[in-house]
Protein backbone atom coordinates (compact mmCIF):
# COMPACT_ATOMS: atom_id res chain seq x y z
CA UNK A 1 0.00 0.00 0.00
CA UNK A 2 2.92 2.16 1.21
CA UNK A 3 4.67 1.79 -2.62
CA UNK A 4 1.41 2.45 -4.65
CA UNK A 5 0.69 5.55 -2.65
CA UNK A 6 4.49 6.59 -3.81
CA UNK A 7 4.30 5.30 -6.91
CA UNK A 8 0.75 7.25 -7.70
CA UNK A 9 2.78 10.69 -6.16
CA UNK A 10 5.72 10.17 -8.62
CA UNK A 11 3.24 9.68 -11.14
CA UNK A 12 1.22 12.65 -10.50
CA UNK A 13 3.99 14.85 -10.01
CA UNK A 14 5.23 14.17 -13.41
CA UNK A 15 1.97 14.56 -15.16
CA UNK A 16 1.80 18.13 -13.10
CA UNK A 17 5.12 18.55 -14.48
CA UNK A 18 4.43 17.81 -18.33
CA UNK A 19 1.47 19.96 -18.52
CA UNK A 20 3.27 23.03 -17.16
CA UNK A 21 6.97 22.65 -18.76
CA UNK A 22 4.88 21.57 -22.58
CA UNK A 23 2.86 24.51 -22.39
CA UNK A 24 5.88 26.57 -23.64
CA UNK A 25 4.59 25.72 -27.30
CA UNK A 26 1.06 27.16 -26.78
CA UNK A 27 2.68 30.00 -25.02
CA UNK A 28 4.52 31.09 -27.44
CA UNK A 29 2.14 31.16 -30.14
CA UNK A 30 -0.23 32.97 -27.72
CA UNK A 31 2.85 35.30 -26.78
CA UNK A 32 3.21 35.94 -29.94
CA UNK A 33 -0.26 37.61 -30.69
CA UNK A 34 -1.45 38.57 -27.28
CA UNK A 35 2.17 40.14 -25.71
CA UNK A 36 3.69 41.29 -29.59
CA UNK A 37 6.99 39.44 -29.21
CA UNK A 38 8.81 38.07 -32.45
CA UNK A 39 9.00 34.53 -33.15
CA UNK A 40 12.71 34.50 -31.71
CA UNK A 41 11.80 36.86 -28.60
CA UNK A 42 9.17 34.02 -28.14
CA UNK A 43 11.52 30.96 -28.74
CA UNK A 44 13.99 32.29 -25.67
CA UNK A 45 10.82 31.25 -23.47
CA UNK A 46 11.99 27.50 -23.74
CA UNK A 47 15.63 29.01 -22.99
CA UNK A 48 14.09 30.15 -19.26
CA UNK A 49 12.52 26.97 -18.86
CA UNK A 50 15.66 24.71 -19.95
CA UNK A 51 18.87 26.64 -19.07
CA UNK A 52 17.23 27.31 -15.29
CA UNK A 53 16.63 23.46 -15.40
CA UNK A 54 20.46 22.71 -16.21
CA UNK A 55 22.10 25.18 -13.94
CA UNK A 56 19.85 24.06 -11.12
CA UNK A 57 20.38 20.43 -12.04
CA UNK A 58 24.33 20.23 -11.65
CA UNK A 59 24.18 22.59 -8.63
CA UNK A 60 21.56 20.26 -6.50
CA UNK A 61 21.56 16.91 -8.05
CA UNK A 62 24.26 15.53 -5.96
CA UNK A 63 22.62 16.91 -2.84
CA UNK A 64 19.82 15.50 -3.22
CA UNK A 65 20.44 12.47 -1.40
CA UNK A 66 21.60 14.35 1.73
CA UNK A 67 18.65 16.76 1.46
CA UNK A 68 16.05 14.10 1.71
CA UNK A 69 14.14 13.13 -1.48
CA UNK A 70 10.66 13.30 -0.38
CA UNK A 71 12.04 16.77 0.79
CA UNK A 72 13.13 18.27 -2.05
CA UNK A 73 10.48 17.16 -3.97
CA UNK A 74 7.90 18.90 -1.48
CA UNK A 75 10.02 21.82 -1.60
CA UNK A 76 9.72 21.40 -5.58
CA UNK A 77 6.31 20.86 -5.61
CA UNK A 78 5.06 24.36 -3.66
CA UNK A 79 7.90 26.29 -5.96
CA UNK A 80 5.55 25.13 -9.41
CA UNK A 81 2.40 25.97 -7.61
CA UNK A 82 3.89 29.59 -6.79
CA UNK A 83 4.66 29.78 -10.98
CA UNK A 84 1.46 29.09 -11.95
CA UNK A 85 -0.13 31.64 -9.38
CA UNK A 86 2.36 34.95 -11.33
CA UNK A 87 0.97 33.93 -14.57
CA UNK A 88 -2.85 34.91 -14.52
CA UNK A 89 -2.20 36.98 -11.24
CA UNK A 90 0.01 39.48 -13.56
CA UNK A 91 0.47 38.06 -17.00
CA UNK A 92 2.93 39.59 -19.63
CA UNK A 93 5.53 38.46 -21.18
CA UNK A 94 8.34 38.56 -18.70
CA UNK A 95 5.98 37.44 -16.15
CA UNK A 96 6.00 34.13 -18.56
CA UNK A 97 9.91 34.01 -18.65
CA UNK A 98 9.81 34.41 -14.46
CA UNK A 99 7.33 31.73 -14.87
CA UNK A 100 9.19 28.80 -16.76
CA UNK A 101 12.28 30.11 -15.11
CA UNK A 102 10.37 28.62 -11.64
CA UNK A 103 9.06 26.07 -13.24
CA UNK A 104 12.21 24.70 -14.61
CA UNK A 105 13.82 25.50 -11.56
CA UNK A 106 11.39 23.03 -9.85
CA UNK A 107 12.08 20.10 -12.38
CA UNK A 108 15.39 19.83 -12.62
CA UNK A 109 14.38 18.91 -9.04
CA UNK A 110 11.56 17.03 -9.41
CA UNK A 111 13.13 14.60 -12.01
CA UNK A 112 15.77 13.78 -10.42
CA UNK A 113 13.89 12.91 -7.09
CA UNK A 114 11.59 11.03 -9.30
CA UNK A 115 13.78 8.64 -11.49
CA UNK A 116 15.71 8.24 -8.54
CA UNK A 117 12.85 7.26 -6.61
CA UNK A 118 11.96 4.69 -8.92
CA UNK A 119 14.69 2.53 -8.03
CA UNK A 120 13.58 2.17 -4.35
CA UNK A 121 10.21 0.93 -5.76
CA UNK A 122 11.64 -1.86 -7.72
CA UNK A 123 14.08 -4.67 -7.49
CA UNK A 124 14.94 -5.89 -11.07
CA UNK A 125 15.98 -4.09 -14.62
CA UNK A 126 12.68 -5.21 -15.81
CA UNK A 127 10.56 -3.87 -13.69
CA UNK A 128 12.62 -0.33 -13.59
CA UNK A 129 12.62 -0.13 -17.37
CA UNK A 130 8.70 -1.06 -16.78
CA UNK A 131 7.54 1.45 -14.38
CA UNK A 132 9.87 3.99 -16.37
CA UNK A 133 8.34 3.56 -19.47
CA UNK A 134 4.73 4.06 -17.19
CA UNK A 135 5.86 7.28 -15.59
CA UNK A 136 7.43 8.66 -19.06
CA UNK A 137 3.96 7.75 -20.46
CA UNK A 138 1.54 9.27 -18.41
CA UNK A 139 4.14 12.61 -18.89
CA UNK A 140 2.21 12.70 -22.33
CA UNK A 141 -0.84 12.20 -20.73
CA UNK A 142 -0.01 15.41 -19.15
CA UNK A 143 1.39 16.70 -22.28
CA UNK A 144 -1.63 15.74 -24.32
CA UNK A 145 -3.74 17.06 -21.51
CA UNK A 146 -1.97 20.11 -21.42
CA UNK A 147 -3.35 21.24 -24.81
CA UNK A 148 -6.79 20.51 -24.23
CA UNK A 149 -6.55 22.83 -21.23
CA UNK A 150 -4.87 25.73 -22.89
CA UNK A 151 -7.13 25.42 -25.72
CA UNK A 152 -10.63 25.62 -23.63
CA UNK A 153 -9.25 28.99 -22.44
CA UNK A 154 -8.10 30.27 -25.64
CA UNK A 155 -9.97 33.57 -26.32
CA UNK A 156 -8.32 35.23 -29.85
CA UNK A 157 -8.67 38.91 -28.58
CA UNK A 158 -7.42 38.47 -24.85
CA UNK A 159 -5.44 37.13 -21.97
CA UNK A 160 -8.00 34.91 -20.88
CA UNK A 161 -5.90 31.69 -21.59
CA UNK A 162 -4.30 32.70 -19.02
CA UNK A 163 -6.97 31.21 -16.72
CA UNK A 164 -5.67 27.96 -17.43
CA UNK A 165 -2.94 28.32 -14.92
CA UNK A 166 -5.42 27.78 -11.94
CA UNK A 167 -6.33 24.60 -13.24
CA UNK A 168 -2.47 23.50 -13.69
CA UNK A 169 -1.88 24.79 -9.96
CA UNK A 170 -4.56 23.11 -8.63
CA UNK A 171 -3.44 19.70 -10.22
CA UNK A 172 0.47 20.41 -9.35
CA UNK A 173 -1.43 21.48 -5.26
CA UNK A 174 -3.37 18.04 -5.80
CA UNK A 175 -0.03 16.17 -6.13
CA UNK A 176 2.08 17.81 -3.46
CA UNK A 177 -0.96 16.74 -1.09
CA UNK A 178 -0.42 13.12 -2.53
CA UNK A 179 3.20 13.09 -1.72
CA UNK A 180 2.47 14.42 1.79
CA UNK A 181 0.56 11.45 2.74
CA UNK A 182 3.23 8.98 1.23
CA UNK A 183 6.51 7.04 3.35
CA UNK A 184 9.65 6.75 1.57
CA UNK A 185 12.45 4.74 2.23
CA UNK A 186 15.51 6.55 1.49
CA UNK A 187 18.25 3.66 2.62
CA UNK A 188 19.28 2.83 -0.48
CA UNK A 189 20.20 6.33 -2.20
CA UNK A 190 22.27 7.06 0.57
CA UNK A 191 24.92 4.00 0.25
CA UNK A 192 27.95 4.32 -0.21
CA UNK A 193 27.78 8.46 1.67
CA UNK A 194 31.29 8.06 3.61
CA UNK A 195 32.77 7.33 0.26
CA UNK A 196 31.46 10.25 -1.48
CA UNK A 197 32.27 12.64 1.60
CA UNK A 198 35.52 11.59 0.81
CA UNK A 199 35.72 12.67 -3.10
CA UNK A 200 34.86 16.45 -2.71
CA UNK A 201 31.72 18.57 -2.87
CA UNK A 202 28.94 16.63 -4.01
CA UNK A 203 28.76 17.58 -6.94
CA UNK A 204 31.88 16.64 -8.43
CA UNK A 205 30.21 13.29 -8.58
CA UNK A 206 28.35 14.26 -11.72
CA UNK A 207 32.04 15.38 -12.88
CA UNK A 208 33.16 12.12 -12.04
CA UNK A 209 30.69 10.39 -14.08
CA UNK A 210 30.95 13.27 -16.79
CA UNK A 211 34.22 12.06 -17.35
CA UNK A 212 33.65 8.18 -17.98
CA UNK A 213 33.49 7.55 -22.14
CA UNK A 214 29.99 6.05 -21.05
CA UNK A 215 28.34 8.11 -20.09
CA UNK A 216 29.38 10.88 -22.56
CA UNK A 217 28.03 8.55 -25.05
CA UNK A 218 24.79 8.11 -23.21
CA UNK A 219 24.13 12.27 -22.35
CA UNK A 220 24.95 13.46 -26.03
CA UNK A 221 22.20 10.61 -27.30
CA UNK A 222 20.04 12.08 -24.37
CA UNK A 223 20.91 15.87 -25.89
CA UNK A 224 20.16 14.75 -29.44
CA UNK A 225 16.73 13.20 -28.56
CA UNK A 226 15.21 16.32 -26.45
CA UNK A 227 16.80 18.52 -29.17
CA UNK A 228 14.45 16.98 -31.86
CA UNK A 229 11.73 16.01 -29.53
CA UNK A 230 11.25 19.80 -27.92
CA UNK A 231 12.34 21.76 -31.51
CA UNK A 232 9.23 20.11 -32.82
CA UNK A 233 7.09 19.74 -30.10
CA UNK A 234 7.27 23.61 -29.29
CA UNK A 235 7.06 24.94 -32.86
CA UNK A 236 4.30 22.21 -33.78
CA UNK A 237 1.19 24.90 -32.57
CA UNK A 238 2.94 27.83 -35.03
CA UNK A 239 3.83 25.32 -37.38
CA UNK A 240 0.46 24.54 -37.35
CA UNK A 241 -0.82 27.66 -37.47
CA UNK A 242 1.79 29.55 -40.05
CA UNK A 243 1.89 26.01 -42.22
CA UNK A 244 -1.12 24.46 -42.20
CA UNK A 245 -3.24 27.46 -41.81
CA UNK A 246 -5.63 26.31 -39.08
CA UNK A 247 -6.68 28.77 -36.69
CA UNK A 248 -5.07 28.96 -33.40
CA UNK A 249 -7.39 27.31 -30.65
CA UNK A 250 -6.98 24.27 -33.45
CA UNK A 251 -3.57 24.86 -34.12
CA UNK A 252 -3.06 23.93 -30.53
CA UNK A 253 -5.39 20.78 -30.11
CA UNK A 254 -4.03 19.22 -33.25
CA UNK A 255 -0.49 19.44 -31.61
CA UNK A 256 -2.11 17.49 -28.84
CA UNK A 257 -1.85 14.25 -31.12
CA UNK A 258 1.64 14.42 -31.13
CA UNK A 259 1.37 14.38 -27.44
CA UNK A 260 -1.14 11.45 -27.44
CA UNK A 261 1.32 9.58 -30.14
CA UNK A 262 3.86 9.95 -27.48
CA UNK A 263 1.70 8.28 -24.85
CA UNK A 264 0.81 5.53 -27.08
CA UNK A 265 4.15 4.95 -27.92
CA UNK A 266 5.98 4.76 -24.19
CA UNK A 267 2.68 2.97 -22.90
CA UNK A 268 3.54 0.69 -25.68
CA UNK A 269 7.35 0.68 -25.06
CA UNK A 270 6.73 -1.03 -21.54
CA UNK A 271 5.85 -4.45 -23.23
CA UNK A 272 8.14 -4.45 -26.45
CA UNK A 273 10.98 -3.71 -24.21
CA UNK A 274 10.36 -6.83 -22.11
CA UNK A 275 10.48 -8.79 -25.26
CA UNK A 276 13.13 -7.74 -27.46
CA UNK A 277 16.74 -6.29 -27.24
CA UNK A 278 16.88 -2.36 -26.95
CA UNK A 279 19.03 -1.61 -30.32
CA UNK A 280 17.05 -2.87 -32.65
CA UNK A 281 13.81 -1.19 -31.81
CA UNK A 282 15.72 1.78 -31.29
CA UNK A 283 16.78 1.46 -34.71
CA UNK A 284 13.78 0.92 -35.93
CA UNK A 285 12.10 3.60 -34.29
CA UNK A 286 14.73 6.28 -35.70
CA UNK A 287 13.98 5.15 -39.70
CA UNK A 288 10.51 4.85 -38.82
CA UNK A 289 10.85 8.13 -38.10
CA UNK A 290 12.67 9.64 -40.62
CA UNK A 291 10.04 8.06 -43.48
CA UNK A 292 7.41 10.64 -41.96
CA UNK A 293 9.27 13.54 -42.00
CA UNK A 294 9.96 12.72 -45.78
CA UNK A 295 7.04 11.39 -46.83
CA UNK A 296 4.35 13.45 -44.69
CA UNK A 297 5.96 17.00 -44.74
CA UNK A 298 5.49 17.40 -48.43
CA UNK A 299 1.77 17.23 -47.76
CA UNK A 300 1.85 20.52 -46.61
CA UNK A 301 2.69 22.02 -49.34
CA UNK A 302 -0.09 24.26 -51.54
CA UNK A 303 -2.42 24.76 -48.75
CA UNK A 304 -4.12 28.56 -48.73
CA UNK A 305 -4.59 30.43 -45.65
CA UNK A 306 -8.45 31.15 -44.13
CA UNK A 307 -9.90 28.16 -45.72
CA UNK A 308 -9.94 25.97 -42.37
CA UNK A 309 -12.70 26.27 -40.04
CA UNK A 310 -13.33 23.08 -38.41
CA UNK A 311 -11.30 19.45 -38.30
CA UNK A 312 -13.11 18.11 -41.63
CA UNK A 313 -11.24 20.89 -43.57
CA UNK A 314 -8.06 20.08 -41.70
CA UNK A 315 -5.15 18.37 -44.35
CA UNK A 316 -4.36 15.23 -44.24
CA UNK A 317 -0.89 16.72 -42.87
CA UNK A 318 -2.39 17.51 -39.55
CA UNK A 319 -3.28 14.03 -38.68
CA UNK A 320 -0.37 11.89 -40.31
CA UNK A 321 2.53 14.17 -39.00
CA UNK A 322 2.07 13.95 -35.07
CA UNK A 323 2.43 10.23 -36.09
CA UNK A 324 6.39 10.50 -35.61
CA UNK A 325 5.69 10.75 -31.70
CA UNK A 326 4.95 7.38 -31.93
CA UNK A 327 8.42 6.56 -33.40
CA UNK A 328 10.10 9.04 -30.93
CA UNK A 329 8.20 7.59 -27.70
CA UNK A 330 10.73 4.72 -27.05
CA UNK A 331 14.00 6.29 -27.36
CA UNK A 332 14.33 8.53 -24.29
CA UNK A 333 13.13 6.56 -21.25
CA UNK A 334 14.60 3.24 -22.87
CA UNK A 335 18.21 4.73 -22.80
CA UNK A 336 17.86 6.40 -19.56
CA UNK A 337 16.37 2.58 -18.12
CA UNK A 338 19.87 1.29 -19.60
CA UNK A 339 22.04 3.47 -17.89
CA UNK A 340 20.16 3.35 -14.78
CA UNK A 341 20.10 -0.40 -14.68
CA UNK A 342 23.87 -0.61 -15.09
CA UNK A 343 24.90 1.85 -12.41
CA UNK A 344 24.58 1.65 -8.06
CA UNK A 345 21.78 3.12 -6.58
CA UNK A 346 24.03 5.83 -4.73
CA UNK A 347 25.27 7.10 -8.20
CA UNK A 348 21.58 7.35 -9.91
CA UNK A 349 21.25 10.96 -8.45
CA UNK A 350 24.31 12.00 -10.53
CA UNK A 351 24.06 10.67 -13.39
CA UNK A 352 19.79 12.17 -13.63
CA UNK A 353 21.66 15.22 -12.68
CA UNK A 354 23.34 14.93 -16.05
CA UNK A 355 20.55 13.73 -17.59
CA UNK A 356 18.60 17.08 -16.97
CA UNK A 357 21.28 19.10 -17.72
CA UNK A 358 22.03 17.73 -21.04
CA UNK A 359 18.29 17.18 -21.63
CA UNK A 360 18.23 20.80 -20.83
CA UNK A 361 20.30 22.19 -23.45
CA UNK A 362 19.31 19.90 -26.00
CA UNK A 363 15.74 21.47 -25.26
CA UNK A 364 17.12 25.32 -25.60
CA UNK A 365 18.92 24.48 -28.51
CA UNK A 366 16.24 22.76 -30.29
CA UNK A 367 13.58 25.37 -29.88
CA UNK A 368 16.22 28.44 -30.34
CA UNK A 369 17.30 26.73 -33.82
CA UNK A 370 14.05 25.83 -35.08
CA UNK A 371 12.50 29.47 -34.17
CA UNK A 372 15.34 30.64 -36.54
CA UNK A 373 14.45 28.91 -39.09
CA UNK A 374 10.78 29.45 -38.63
CA UNK A 375 11.67 33.16 -38.81
CA UNK A 376 14.43 32.78 -41.65
CA UNK A 377 13.52 30.52 -44.08
CA UNK A 378 9.77 28.19 -43.06
CA UNK A 379 8.13 25.59 -40.55
CA UNK A 380 8.46 22.88 -43.58
CA UNK A 381 11.60 23.75 -43.85
CA UNK A 382 12.39 23.98 -40.11
CA UNK A 383 11.05 20.27 -39.35
CA UNK A 384 12.59 18.77 -42.60
CA UNK A 385 16.23 19.67 -40.92
CA UNK A 386 15.05 17.51 -37.88
CA UNK A 387 16.78 14.47 -40.13
CA UNK A 388 20.10 15.70 -39.26
CA UNK A 389 20.40 15.37 -35.80
CA UNK A 390 18.37 12.16 -36.29
CA UNK A 391 21.12 10.62 -38.01
CA UNK A 392 23.67 11.88 -35.64
CA UNK A 393 21.49 10.09 -32.75
CA UNK A 394 21.42 7.03 -34.79
CA UNK A 395 25.63 7.02 -34.57
CA UNK A 396 25.50 7.54 -30.95
CA UNK A 397 23.51 4.29 -30.21
CA UNK A 398 25.91 2.20 -32.70
CA UNK A 399 28.64 3.73 -29.82
CA UNK A 400 26.05 3.10 -26.72
CA UNK A 401 25.12 -0.20 -27.64
CA UNK A 402 28.98 -0.51 -28.19
CA UNK A 403 30.25 0.65 -24.48
CA UNK A 404 27.23 -0.67 -22.38
CA UNK A 405 27.82 -3.65 -20.16
CA UNK A 406 26.70 -7.09 -21.83
CA UNK A 407 24.55 -8.06 -18.86
CA UNK A 408 22.62 -5.14 -19.15
CA UNK A 409 22.70 -4.77 -22.99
Amino acid sequence: MARTRLIAALILTYVAFAMLLNSVGTVILQSISSFDVTKPQASTLEGFKDITIAVVSFVTASYLPRIGLKRALIGALILAVAGCLVMPLFGSFNVARLHFAMVGAAFAVAKVVVYSMIGLVTDSPRKHASLTSLIEGMFMVGVLSSYWVFSAFIDPTGLRWLNAYWVLGTITALALALLLTASVDEQHTQEGDEAAADEGPPFMAMLKLAALPLVLIFVACAFLFVLIEQGIQSWLPTFNNEVLHLPAQMSVQAASLFAACLAIGRFGAGAVMARFDWYPVLNVCLAILAALIILVLPLADGLAPGTIHNWRDAPVAAFLFPLIGIALAPIYPTIISVMLSAMPGRQHPPLMGLVVVFSALGGTTGSLITGQLFAHLDGRSAFTLMLVPIAILAGGLILLRRSIPTNNA
